[in-house]
Parts: structure tokens; C-alpha cells; sequence
């Protein structure tokens, strides 16, 4: 099973494309070791930097006819990977 879960296409994960930088959603228990070594393989790229953030879940609520619902959304990891100059990812191109 891969350490990438999906690529993120946001408008800021867009601008940083301009500086060589891409934006995926990884399992929560990988590594940059393992990322960069998966988006090698993956992309044929060279990767040159991994930076990782766990974003923790939000505690979600919401109305029904009875009560308050509660709940908690779930927590994930992003990674920003940086490549080397002139290496590129073009995420639709297979769309």
C-alpha cells in the first residue's frame, strides 16, 4: 500500500506549484523518508525536500429535530514536497 493517499489541488497548493512545490495527503504514520521515496517512484521526479503537517481533526456539530449531534472530523497528514528545478508533476494528465 502506498504512502500517498491523494494529490491536494487547492488554490494556495496551485501557487506553490509555481516554486517547484506539490501538496499530498499521506497516512498518518509515514515518514519523509518514505514520502520522497514514494513520489520518486510514483512521478519519476527527484525530490529534494519534505515538509510533513498533521492536521488535527475539528470537532463538528450540528441540529437535528431532536438534539444536538456531535462529532469530530478526521485527522490527517499533508506533506509539501520540493523538487528539483525543472521537475514537474502534472496532476491531469491522465484525467
Amino acid at each position: 500500500m502506498s504512502v500517498l493517499k491523494r494529490p491536494i489541488v487547492t488554490e494556495k497548493s496551485q501557487k506553490l506549484t509555481t516554486s517547484g512545490k506539490f501538496v499530498f495527503e499521506v497516512e498518518l504514520n509515514a515518514n519523509k523518508i518514505e514520502i520522497a521515496k514514494a513520489v520518486e517512484k510514483m512521478y519519476g521526479v527527484t525530490v529534494t525536500d519534505v515538509n510533513t503537517v498533521r492536521q488535527i481533526g475539528k470537532k463538528k456539530s450540528r441540529m437535528t429535530r431532536s438534539r444536538a449531534s456531535s462529532g469530530m472530523t478526521s485527522t490527517f497528514k499533508k506533506a509539501v514536497v520540493t523538487l528539483k528545478d525543472g521537475d514537474l508533476i502534472d496532476f491531469y494528465e491522465n484525467l
